[in-house]
C-alpha cells in the first residue's frame, strides 16, 4: 500500500546527488519506522507516466516514542526520469507516495565487529546501518571502506565525518578515489578483487569480523564478494546490496533453464486474498497478476531490488534475471516475480510469506 508523504527538505550532497526528507505524519510513525539498511519505495507521476522507484534510507533507524526520520539519497542517473525529476523539479511541499520501509540488507544492532565496502550511493543504506549501530551498542566496532570517483562526487562526506567525530575509536574510515589522487591515504586506483584481497587484512583483522556489507554496482559488489572467498570468509557473514546492474550483466543462476509453458495458469496470494489467472505468451507473473491485482509489490522490475519476491509454492519458474535474492532464499523456495516465467502448467505464488 502507498501513502502520501510531503517532502520536508531537499538538501544537494554532491553535484549529482540530493537527499530528500519526508514528513511522516503521527498516525504512520509505525507504517514508516525503517530498520537501519531498508529502502523506500516511491511512485510519483513524471509527465503522465506512474514512475516506481527504490530508494535508501541514510537516516538512522529510531525507536519509539521517537518519530522515524524519513531521508533518502538520490543520484542523477543517465535516463532517470524519477532521479531527473527529483534534481530539477521536486520542491518542499510536494506530495510523493510511499510503500512501508522494506528490504532485507539490514543490521539489527548488536555487539561485535563489522565492515562495508561500498561504492558511489551504496553508502546511502550503510550510513543509515552504521550510525544505528554506534549509536546503540557502546561496544560495537565499524570499518568503512568506501570507494568514489573524485572527492566532490562523494556523497554524505559531513554524515560520515560527523560519526568519526563522534565515534572515535570505533568507527574506521577508508577511502579510496579512483580518478583522483589523495593527499593522504589510499592511492587512486579501483578496488578491485586484487587489491581489496591484499588491502583488507591489512585494514582489519577479516576471520573475527562479524558481518559484511556490500553495496554499490555490481562489479564492485562481486570484486569484493570474490576478495571475501579469498580470504576465507564465511559466505553466511556477508550481505550485499546491487544499485546499479548493466542490462547485459550477468545475473546469479536461476531457478531452472528450463523453457517456459506456453500455457499455464498462475495461482497467487497477496494481502490475504487469492486469485488464479491464464498466463498470457511472454510476460513474466508479476505482469500476470498486475492485470487484476494493482497493489502487486514492485519498483525496479529488473530484478535488483526485490520488492517483488514472493514464495514458490508449487510449480516451477524460469527467472530472467536474479541480483537480489541469495542462494539461501532461493534454495528455500523464493522467486522474483518480475523475472519470473511459468515452466509448468500451474504455477502457485505466495506474496504474503
Amino acid at each position: 500500500m502507498f501513502h502520501p508523504l510531503r517532502v520536508s527538505a531537499i538538501e544537494r550532497v554532491t553535484d549529482d546527488a540530493v537527499a530528500v526528507t519526508f514528513a511522516v505524519p503521527p498516525e504512520l510513525r509505525e507504517t514508516f519506522r525503517h530498520r537501519p539498511g531498508q529502502h523506500l519505495n516511491v511512485r510519483h507521476r513524471v509527465g503522465g507516466e506512474e514512475i516506481r522507484r527504490s530508494y535508501s534510507i541514510c537516516a538512522p533507524a529510531s525507536t519509539g516514542p521517537e518519530p522515524p526520520v524519513l531521508r533518502v539519497g538520490i543520484r542523477l542517473v543517465d535516463g532517470g526520469v524519477f532521479s531527473t525529476y527529483a534534481l530539477k523539479e521536486l520542491a518542499v511541499g510536494d506530495v510523493v507516495e510511499a510503500m512501508a520501509p522494506i528490504g532485507r540488507f539490514v543490521l539489527e544492532p548488536r555487539a561485535g565487529h563489522f565492515a562495508a565496502v561500498v561504492g558511489g550511493s551504496g553508502i546511502t543504506p550503510v550510513l543509515s546501518i552504521a550510525a544505528t549501530l554506534l549509536a546503540r551498542e557502546r561496544t560495537a566496532r565499524f570499518c568503512l571502506i568506501r570507494s568514489d570517483r573524485t572527492a566532490a562526487s562523494t556523497m554524505f562526506l559531513e554524515e560520515v565525518a560527523d560519526l568519526k567525530d563522534r565515534h572515535p575509536g570505533r568507527f574506521h574510515l577508508v577511502t579510496a578515489l579512483s580518478r583522483e589522487e589523495q593527499a593522504a591515504g589510499l592511492p587512486s586506483g579501483r578496488l578491485d578483487r586484487e587489491r581489496l584481497t591484499g588491502l583488507l587484512p591489512a585494514l582489519l583483522p577479516v576471520p573475527s569480523v562479524d558481518g559484511w556489507f556490500l553495496c554499490g554496482p555490481l562489479g564492485l559488489v562481486r570484486q569484493a564478494e570474490g576478495a571475501l572467498r579469498d580470504l576465507g570468509v564465511d559466505r553466511a557473514r556477508v550481505h550485499q546490496e546491487i544499485f546499479h546492474v548493466a542490462d547485459d550483466a550477468p545475473a546469479r543462476p536461476a531457478v531452472t533453464t528450463a523453457a517456459a509453458s506456453s500455457q499455464s495458469t498462475l495461482t497467487a496470494t497477496l494481502d490475504g486474498r487469492s486469485g488464479n489467472w491464464p498466463v498470457q505468451e511472454g510476460e513474466s507473473l508479476l505482469e500476470t497478476v498486475l492485470r487484476s491485482r494493482a497493489d502487486a509489490p514492485y519498483a525496479c522490475k529488473g530484478g535488483v531490488c526485490g520488492t517483488c519476491r514472493a514464495y514458490l509454492v508449487s510449480g516451477e519458474v524460469r527467472m530472467d534475471r536474479n541480483f537480489a535474492l541469495e542462494p539461501e532464499e532461493t534454495g528455500a523456495g523464493f522467486v522474483l516475480a518480475c523475472q519470473s516465467h511459468p515452466v509448468t502448467p500451474e504455477v502457485e505464488l505466495d506474496f504474503d510469506r
